[in-house]
């Protein structure tokens, strides 16, 4: 939470000091010069956009602290040069928010509409999905139908991509997980799973931890393969009784709190874990809370830009 508060602490002493120093300019000018520089300064005033994408969550405290952290982090790099703006992909949660809570938050065609009539020339979007699955082709397929709309355009990379991007998400959760892991623990992740081929990137991930020593770590899915039962059969085969279950996806929503930790559904992990024997801690943290998750994002946004 501290990093998180920086961050915007960060944001507003640089957004106050933004406005300080565009009065001073503004007191400067002379009325003629002001309007017969007006269509120029309109025009530098457009600054380029990054468009910061992802599935959305209707868990209010949680969107602000996984995609919210994520999205801060990219301002606090960029947001002298670039506007950095949110789009979610499922219409049904921002139906939701829109109903429920009165926020509206665009979706990808929207946002991108929007940048076209702001006369944006420039737009880099960056997903906050896990793997290049059917959500982020998705998003692609979209920008693609923007093509001659924008003088340049670039996708980032989504968080599983590269084997460094592996490696040092094994490293994040590895620190983040640090206190329940005393040997005695089997630390399991679910993630959401897919039909698309990216589903393999579970097993890659799980290969992962395993080259790196980490044999405590179990990476399972609720919605493909591996699944909470093979998940169990590992973790019992190696020996261990104790359980913590954690949410492997951006936002500790609903798949977290009902699919993972509701121990009242007899078809959750958290149930099935413990009518198999195991004591079980379950914590709903997202990646996305993850300092140096986020920062993986920011690399990614990084290569974006030299993309273009």
């Amino acid at each position: 939470m501290s990093d998180q508060m920086s961050r915007r602490g960060f944001m507003g002493a640089a957004a106050t000091g933004a406005i300080a120093l565009a009065g001073v300019a503004l007191a400067g000018c002379s009325s003629t010069s002001a309007s017969s520089e007006k269509s120029s300064e309109k025009e530098k005033a457009v600054k380029p956009v990054i468009l910061v994408t992802s599935f959305g969550t209707s868990y209010n405290d949680s969107r602000h602290i996984t995609i919210g952290a994520i999205e801060d982090a990219i301002r606090e790099k960029y947001w002298q040069d670039y506007d950095i703006r949110r789009a979610f992909t499922a219409q049904i949660i921002i139906d939701k928010l829109k109903k429920r809570d009165g926020i509206t938050i665009d979706n990808m065609t929207e946002a991108l509409d929007r940048c076209v009539e702001d006369g944006v020339k420039e737009i880099i979007v960056q997903p906050t999905h896990l793997m290049a699955g059917l959500e982020y082709a998705d998003v692609k397929d979209e920008l693609d139908k923007y093509a001659d709309k924008f003088d340049k355009i670039s996708l980032g990379d989504p968080l599983l991509t590269s084997d460094d991007d592996y490696k040092k998400v094994a490293a994040a959760i590895k620190e983040n997980m640090a206190s329940f892991d005393d040997g005695k623990t089997a630390l399991c992740l679910m993630g959401h799973g897919t039909e698309a081929d990216s589903n393999a990137d579970y097993a890659k991930m799980q290969e992962v931890f395993k080259n790196e020593g980490l044999t405590q770590f179990f990476v399972g899915t609720v919605e493909a393969e591996p699944t909470c039962e093979d998940v169990i059969a590992a973790a019992s085969a190696a020996g261990y009784k104790k359980a913590v279950l954690a949410p492997f996806m951006v936002v500790a929503g609903d798949h977290a709190n009902n699919d993972m930790a509701d121990e009242t559904d007899p078809d959750s992990w958290a149930a099935k874990f413990v009518a198999a024997g195991f004591e079980v801690t379950c914590l709903l943290q997202g990646l996305g809370q993850n300092v140096a998750v986020d920062d993986i994002y920011v690399s990614h946004v990084d290569d974006a830009i030299a993309k273009l």
